[in-house]
Formats: C-alpha cells, sequence, structure tokens
C-alpha cells in the first residue's frame, strides 16, 4: 500500500471527513479517518457511552448469485449457510486448503419487508483483503456463484447505547430487528441493507447505502445530538476490549480457526462432513488441541503492549507473542491478544509481557474484557 494520498482510493464519505477536521491517513488502501477533533480517548468513550457513527466503506460488499449460492459457499467456509433463515447473518471465516484463515466475513440473507427473501448471498469481508477475497471465491465457486460487486454503495456503522433509538427514529422497522438480523427495507429516503452487528460489542447497526445517497444519511445521523464521528483509532480500541479479532494481526493464512478461539464459526455438521478446505487439519485440532491458543492478557504494570511484543511465563522464558494491543480506556489499563502454548491458557495464569526491553506482569484474562451489550430481544 502506498502512503502516497494519490494513490489510495477514497470513500463517498472522504470529503464529508475532512469538512470534518479528520485526521486522513492510509489504511486498506484507502484515504480514511482515524480520529477527529476530540481525539481516539473522547470517541471511545463517547461510543461506549452514546452512539458513535463510522465509515466502513472500504470493505467489501458485493452479492453472491446462483442456483444454490448458499451450498456452494460452504466450500470456500466452515459454517452452515444451507441452514442460515432467512433474515439471518452470520460470521464464518474464508479458508485455505491447509485450514488458514484467508480472511473473516460476514454473510446473511436479506429479508424484503414483506418477508421474501432477496437474491442471493449478501457478504460483506475485509477491505485490504476484498480483492484475494472475491479472488478465491471466485476460483473455488467458478461457474456456481457469480459474484456482483457491490462499488455503488457506502457501508455506515452506528455503535452504542443510544444508536438503536437513533437509528429508529429514522427507520421504525429496524426496532423489530435483533442482533445478527439482516433485512433489505427503505429508511432515510433511500434504499438500505441494514444488519444488527457491528465490530466493537455495543449495540448498533451496520447499513449500506448507495453511494449517491452516502453523505445526505451521514448527515442526518449526526445532526442527533446523540451522534459523533469516530475515527479507525477507536473503532480499533473498541474492537480489542470486545476481544474481537483483527485480521492481518490476530488472524492470518497461517492460523486456524481453533488456535484462534474461532470454534463457534464451524457448525458440528460440518465437523462431521469435513468437507471444507482444510477439514483434516481443523477436524484433529478440535480432537488433539493445538500447539498455540489465543489469550486476552491484562497489563497489570508499565506501559501497554503492543503487536509483536514477546509474552513471557514466570521465569522467564518466551512462550508466545502479542498479536493486537493498546490501552483500554474503559479498564484504564493495557489489554492485548497473544498466542500461547494451550498449558498457559487458564484465566489467572500470571504471565510477562516485553516492552521495550522491560518485563512486565500480566494475567489471563476471560474475554471479552468489556462485556458485550448486543440486542438479543426485541
Amino acid at each position: 500500500m502506498s502512503d502516497n494520498a494519490q494513490d489510495l482510493k477514497t470513500t463517498p464519505l472522504t470529503e464529508a471527513h475532512i469538512a470534518l477536521g479528520a485526521r486522513m491517513a492510509p489504511f486498506a488502501g484507502h484515504h480514511m479517518p482515524i480520529q477527529y477533533a476530540d481525539g481516539v480517548l473522547k470517541e471511545h468513550l463517547w461510543t461506549r457511552e452514546h452512539a458513535g457513527l463510522f465509515d466502513v466503506s472500504h470493505m467489501g460488499q458485493a452479492r453472491l448469485r446462483g442456483v444454490s449460492p448458499l451450498s456452494a459457499f460452504e466450500e470456500v467456509v466452515p459454517g452452515d449457510f444451507i441452514g442460515l433463515k432467512p433474515g439471518k447473518q452470520k460470521y464464518s471465516v474464508l479458508l485455505n486448503h491447509k485450514g488458514g484463515i484467508v480472511d473473516d466475513l460476514m454473510a446473511g440473507r436479506p429479508t424484503a419487508p414483506d418477508g421474501q427473501v432477496t437474491d442471493g448471498l449478501f457478504v460483506v469481508v475485509n477491505g485490504a483483503c476484498k480483492d484475494n477475497d472475491f479472488k478465491v471465491i471466485d476460483d473455488e465457486l467458478a461457474g456456481q456463484v457469480t459474484i456482483e460487486r457491490l462499488e455503488d454503495r457506502a457501508l455506515m456503522a452506528i455503535q452504542g447505547p443510544e444508536a438503536a433509538a437513533v437509528v429508529q427514529a429514522h427507520v421504525p422497522a429496524a426496532a423489530e430487528m435483533v442482533f445478527m438480523d439482516i433485512r433489505s427495507m427503505p429508511g432515510f429516503g433511500t434504499d438500505l441493507i441494514i444488519s444488527r452487528s457491528g465490530y466493537t460489542g455495543e449495540d448498533g447497526y451496520e447499513i449500506s447505502v448507495p453511494a449517491s445517497e452516502a453523505v445526505r444519511v451521514w448527515n442526518l445521523l449526526l445532526s442527533d445530538p446523540r451522534v459523533k464521528p469516530i475515527g479507525l483509532g477507536a473503532r480499533d480500541s473498541l474492537r480489542l476490549e470486545a476481544g474481537l479479532p483483527l485480521y492481518g494481526h490476530d488472524l492470518d493464512e497461517t492460523v486456524s480457526p481453533v488456535e484462534a478461539g474461532l470454534t463457534f464459526a464451524i457448525n458440528k455438521n460440518r465437523r462431521e462432513q469435513r468437507d471444507f478446505p482444510g477439514a483434516a487439519r481443523i477436524v484433529k485440532e478440535l480432537a488433539e488441541g493445538t500447539t498455540r491458543t489465543k489469550v486476552c492478557l491484562k497489563v497489570l504494570e508499565g506501559a501497554p503492549a503492543r503487536e509483536g511484543a514477546e509474552v513471557a511465563d514466570g521465569e522467564g522464558n518466551v512462550i508466545g507473542v502479542v498479536t493486537s494491543g493498546g490501552y483500554s480506556p474503559c479498564l484504564k489499563a493495557g489489554i492485548a491478544l497473544a498466542f500461547v502454548p494451550p498449558a498457559f491458557k487458564a484465566v489467572g495464569t500470571q504471565l510477562k509481557v516485553i516492552v521495550r526491553g522491560k518485563p512486565q506482569a500480566a494475567e489471563v484474562v476471560s474475554s471479552p474484557f468489556v462485556p458485550h451489550r448486543y440486542a438479543r430481544k426485541a
């Protein structure tokens, strides 16, 4: 990725961010807002207390169409998509043939207001991975599905305890949705693909809108005093507190979903069928364990441990590495995701993180660091 802004892609909201005084920087090949005038700490806490609005239009949106797109999709992921109910979406991982994670993604079956299922499988993948993801899907499922990339749509997320009330004031039907529901419906005077989900651990919605309507909808949401724009800096600290992995850091093509603690994404019937990429490795790991596993660490003293910091046992032997780390505004402490041998995964295990050559006390804690507040009942 080039650091030259002229080589970066923009989103339909780029000029709106600049007008708001955002500090822009390269991210996933796009010119994206890292923070606004309030700064990352205040943006983070505002989202936890009110409603934060994020531009995530760099993500890859697509529809997979075909005679049987749900069954075809199961050839590249370990989830049960044949059994996915209309109006629902689920988290999954795109796998390589060695059982490593090519990307993590969301895929759903949006329903229209009359209850009819809209055509195809709606998929959202990570921005930095989208070109490769769609190539992998196209290569593996050639002749079974057609990928319609929705590059004429923007994507924004509104997250926080007041996010639902803000959205429902404009889209009353959104009140009927619960966590992981997805709908195609009118709202804000345009057509939406809206899911009740997000990447912060908070309740909220992700809203896909036509690119031509993005600025208007963005400004309409920001006109509500409960809403502030939030940059990618706070998005990262929020997802870290929620214990959620970031592709390219906590996940990559060497990491299996078992090592990453994502076994919930491998449905029981798929484990029995063993018909997904890398199934031999993954089923073996489920039965026999792995040599490394993801843990959550709270840093008990000193500075936060950042990605790449070594993790040591009580005797000072290096046993693992931090994959994501930073300061938790809610816990007022350093937190991190790391890979260590399974013998050190128990909650309460005392470890050390090496920060600038100095060992600092850390403790394995349960995930998430900050409790999720998803809306599981209407």
